[in-house]
């Protein structure tokens, strides 16, 4: 496990969080499974996520592979605890940015935008709105998540 990264504090802004980069074969693996056939991919993106469990654009990815609502809701939820999970080991407190940006934090932001989609799909939408208040807090201002 590596040492939590250290929390950037500037000026009076919220703190800024960067979540430790993922693993360089669990990004090439990655990187392979979505170059398969599409009726493939998602069984070969199962297979990246069986091998690293904590790869939150794996999870994500997943989310975006999957067969119904219900199927990809899930997969997101799984990324999005994971990323939190990742984000207090981080140093992250509950508050503060945590920018698409930065690569790293891509998984996991995917894994939240998703969730509110998926969210809204199957008629969860206080959750929905959460999320996508949480995204916006996170990372605020126009940007390309996807």
């Amino acid at each position: 496990m590596s040492e939590p990264r250290p929390v950037s504090f500037t000026g009076s802004a919220p703190p800024e969080t960067v979540l430790d980069e993922e693993p360089a074969a669990a990004l090439e693996a990655l990187e392979a499974a979505m170059a398969t056939p599409p009726e493939d991919r998602r069984a070969a993106v199962s297979a990246v996520v069986a091998r690293f469990p904590r790869f939150l654009d794996g999870w994500a990815r997943l989310g975006d592979l999957g067969r119904d609502d219900v199927e990809a809701y899930a997969y997101y939820r799984v990324g999005y605890h994971r990323g939190l999970d990742r984000l207090r080991q981080a140093g992250w407190r509950g508050s503060g940015f945590v920018r698409w940006r930065n690569p790293p934090n891509r998984g996991f932001l995917r894994a939240l935008e998703g969730l509110a989609r998926r969210a809204a799909a199957i008629g969860e939408h206080d959750e929905a709105e959460r999320c996508a208040q949480f995204l916006d807090q996170l990372d605020p201002g126009p940007h390309l998540r996807h």
